[in-house]
């Protein structure tokens, strides 16, 4: 290869290198394209080069001759160019012996060839590989699930009905604070009549009218004159109310009756309350009622009293405060009828204890001798032998009035039991014991106070014992 032909060879590869710098570059060889930008510049400088040794050489020939101006050597000339000075200082070459530079034609930009085997090689030794990564496969995102239309909403069952709580039991009084006026009224008027005197004529007198003024009855009141004076003639005052105490208690220990009368063998228990209105009969039947409830029984209430204005809801009221139903109807409705229905309720419900409360009217016996006998009838219907107890209720205020009260109501009824109501506010207690003498009906409770537990089942032996129990 002669020195002539490489420049040829050069230019040849620096051209096709040039032409193909932008698949260099799209390679990725960020260092070979800084090459082949520096290359290009090179042969740029030198095609310039070229250019104005050329152009040169042909403006100095002639100056030289004609002017015979000093030699190129020695005109200093000022170049951009440290290379194109050097040139211009070297000697003087003929134009003759400088060989035809081939200039070079436009740079046409045309498709890329199909690279040879060699080359294609090269350039996949040149670039780096790549690693393709595949673009994930999208993830196909969840449809919604479909929420279905809420529905109505399910009927609730009604919430039961909350059971009222029992009230809480106070503690007990003992019976003499309770009956205290009545103590007052009969044993401390005694001890007046009594005091540092014996038995004989005058005392007797003054021990009469006491007696007939302590609410006993006449009869009670001379049964009890004719013991002091049997047993005590001539005697002290204490012998006198020792023989008051054992005679009283005498006459009330008769009509004791039993702590509570026994269950039916099946069925509920009936119980029917009379008295009069104001005696306190529905306070009675719901005090009553309250005692069973916490001794675990189950409760019917019947309310009979259809005739007195409000004694349905005052039952009601009890009933509630108890735990108890009640049976109610009509304002001036039938008592048979709510009767009947009570009992109905209480077998259908499997009550241990129905009690029934009756009209309180004594304008004329024989609307209410009819309406007791019809009462008695409709509840035999259903329950033999019902009603199992036929309570009376008596209010102790209202003195011997107690005494012909119960013996009306004795007249058209079959009363088996008494409830002395009220003996906590009155002094006319003593009726109790006109009641027992007269009628030899069993006391079964007596009310001394306002409280569920006020109403005590009636002891002989305690209640003359607070009577003559000194305060």
């Amino acid at each position: 290869m002669t020195e002539s032909a490489l420049p040829e060879i050069v230019e040849a590869v620096l051209v096709w290198l040039t032409a193909n710098a932008s698949l260099v570059l799209a390679a990725g060889s960020a260092s070979l394209a800084l090459i082949l930008l520096w290359v290009d510049h090179r042969q740029l400088a030198r095609e310039l080069e070229a250019e104005a040794t050329s152009s040169l050489a042909a403006s100095d020939a002639p100056t030289q001759q004609t002017q015979g101006a000093a030699p190129a050597a020695l005109v200093p000339e000022v170049y951009e160019d440290d290379e194109l000075a050097a040139a211009a200082a070297a000697p003087s070459i003929e134009p003759e012996s400088i060989p035809a530079v081939p200039v070079p034609e436009p740079l046409v930009e045309v498709a890329p060839a199909p690279e040879s085997a060699p080359v294609a090689e090269a350039a996949a030794s040149i670039q780096p590989e790549l690693e393709v990564v595949a673009e994930p496969e999208p993830i196909a995102e969840p449809e919604p699930e479909a929420i279905a239309a809420p529905g109505p909403e399910p009927e609730r069952a009604p919430e039961p009905a909350p059971t009222p709580e029992p009230e809480p039991v106070a503690p007990r009084v003992g019976l003499r604070e309770r009956l205290a006026k009545t103590s007052q009224n009969l044993i401390g008027r005694l001890g007046g009549v009594l005091s540092g005197r014996t038995v004989d004529a005058e005392l007797l007198d003054d021990l009469e009218m006491l007696l007939f003024t302590a609410d006993l009855g006449v009869a009670t009141a001379e049964s009890l004159l004719d013991s002091v004076k049997k047993k005590a003639a001539g005697a002290d005052a204490q012998r006198v109310r020792e023989v008051l105490h054992e005679a009283i208690y005498e006459k009330l220990q008769r009509v004791e009756g039993p702590e509570s009368e026994p269950f039916p063998a099946s069925g509920p228990k009936v119980i029917l309350v009379l008295g009069v209105n104001g005696s306190g009969k529905t306070t009675t039947i719901g005090k009553l009622a309250a005692q069973y409830t916490r001794e675990g029984k189950k409760v019917i209430l019947g309310a009979g009293d259809t005739f007195r204005a409000a004694a349905s809801e005052q039952l009601q009221v009890w009933g509630e405060r108890s735990g108890c139903e009640v049976i109610a109807g009509k304002p001036g409705g039938d008592p048979a009828a709510i009767a009947f229905d009570t009992v109905k309720a209480a077998i259908a419900r499997e009550a241990d204890v129905c009690i029934i409360d009756t009209a309180g009217r004594l304008q004329t016996k024989k609307p209410l001798m009819e309406e007791l006998a019809k009462i008695n009838r409709v509840l035999s219907r259903d329950i033999e032998d019902a009603p199992h107890e036929c309570l009376l209720v008596l209010d102790s205020n209202t003195g011997q009035n107690a005494i012909s009260q119960a013996q009306l109501f004795t007249e058209v009824a079959k009363v088996t039991g008494l409830v002395l109501t009220k003996l906590d506010g009155t002094a006319k207690g003593g009726v109790i014991v006109g009641l027992a003498d007269e009628f030899g009906i069993p006391v079964r409770y007596v009310g001394v106070g306002e409280g569920i537990e006020d109403l005590r089942p009636f002891h002989a032996r305690e209640f003359v014992d607070a009577l003559f129990e000194e305060g």
